[in-house]
């Protein structure tokens, strides 16, 4: 089933010092365009996280949100700097004893000199981390998907009726065509009589304008053309790959058999009939933006 580029997906995955949620959304776009927004903890694993996506999306513009709330400080380690803090301990208690000054050395007063304390960050698996969080983004792209999935779903039959509807007017093109010969041909006739006032018109003359007439306007080849990819459309709705990029083509296609009944036709209904179904064609071809 076809899918649509529009999409969201949400998962949240709580380990034993961490919750990590994941988001995804795309919009339409002609190629793939993956960005991914990723806390510093998660950086290592941008590349991971685009492969991940490129598994279900071909095209579009998607966006990966991460990101992790600490449920335990395990992140960082304050340390004392023992041999820093004993240098310093050593110059003030020279300062006192050389200098008439008041010792007056504090914790408070220790703890603001520079390199007193250390900032050790735990150590990370790495290769754990990654996991946990492709994880998480698999549960998000699987809700995303079934999304794009449902409105692709929508689409199709949205479409499939487009397609019918347009089928229709093709019918009405094929049945009006040769009545409006069979019309120009009695025209000709009646308009012949009256210019040469007379009851006896040259019936081989009046025969030959409407067989030329008749060529000019046949339009048998390109309502056969535009069955044949009308029913191509209908096969590819209700294929399971991405197709947004052969509809693309097909429509051309079938935009110019349309215009070319339109060009060769000058009957009024024909005309009309023509306007209705470019106008169908418009609201698919929009349609189809939206198709991966």
């Amino acid at each position: 089933m076809i899918k649509s580029m529009t999409g969201y997906g949400r998962a949240v995955g709580v380990f034993s010092d961490k919750q990590v949620t994941v988001e995804v959304r795309s919009v339409n776009n002609r190629y793939l365009d993956c960005a991914v927004k990723l806390p510093r903890l998660y950086v290592f694993c941008e590349d991971a996280v685009k492969q991940a996506v490129k598994q279900f999306v071909t095209r579009g513009k998607v966006d990966v949100f991460v990101t992790v709330n600490l449920t335990l400080s395990t992140d960082v380690r304050i340390a004392l700097n023992r041999p820093v803090l004993e240098g310093y301990l050593s110059a003030l208690r020279a300062i006192a004893e050389g200098y008439p000054v008041r010792d007056d050395v504090s914790v408070s007063t220790l703890s603001r000199l520079p390199d007193v304390f250390t900032v050790e960050k735990n150590e990370q698996d790495e290769e754990l981390l990654k996991q946990q969080l492709l994880g998480v983004v698999g549960e998000a792209l699987q809700g995303y998907d079934a999304m794009r999935r449902t409105e692709g779903e929508a689409l199709a039959r949205d479409l499939t009726a487009k397609a019918q509807g347009i089928l229709e007017k093709v019918t009405l093109v094929e049945e009006r065509s040769p009545r409006s010969v069979a019309e120009y041909r009695e025209k000709l006739f009646a308009k012949m009589q009256e210019v040469l006032s007379s009851a006896s018109v040259d019936e081989a003359r009046i025969l030959t304008e409407a067989a030329i007439f008749a060529d000019k306007v046949a339009v048998d080849e390109e309502t056969v053309r535009l069955r044949s990819h009308l029913d191509q459309l209908r096969d590819m709705l209700s294929a399971d790959e991405p197709i947004g990029r052969k509809l693309d083509f097909l429509m051309q296609e079938i935009n110019r058999e349309t215009n070319t009944i339109g060009s060769k036709c000058s009957d009024l209904e024909i005309a009309r009939t023509v306007v209705d179904m470019k106008a169908e064609l418009e609201k698919i071809r929009e349609q189809i933006q939206n198709i991966e």
